[in-house]
């Protein structure tokens, strides 16, 4: 039981982001259709919709990329690095 909800957390953690990326990515849309019927762009409507989209997908491209480091399925330059003692 501790399993699956734990699973059902972690999907969740990913399905919010993911959401908010796709609501961003509409409202970018939409304030870019809206422009061509009016004379004016709406302004505020891309910025927040861009804020969401890049948060979101930065969300889940982190997510991706720390869990890629730590089962080591990333390129040589971007694993971690030993921390050297200075002696």
């Amino acid at each position: 039981m501790k399993t699956t909800l734990s699973r059902f957390i972690a999907i969740l953690l990913l399905v919010i982001p993911g959401i908010a990326a796709t609501y961003g990515f509409l409202a970018m849309k939409n304030a870019l259709f809206d422009s061509f019927e009016t004379a004016s762009f709406p302004w505020l409507k891309f910025l927040f919709g861009l804020i969401l989209f890049v948060l979101g997908v930065g969300f889940i491209a982190g997510w991706i990329f720390y869990r890629d480091r730590k089962r080591n399925y990333v390129a040589p330059r971007f694993k971690e690095r030993k921390k050297t003692t200075p002696e």
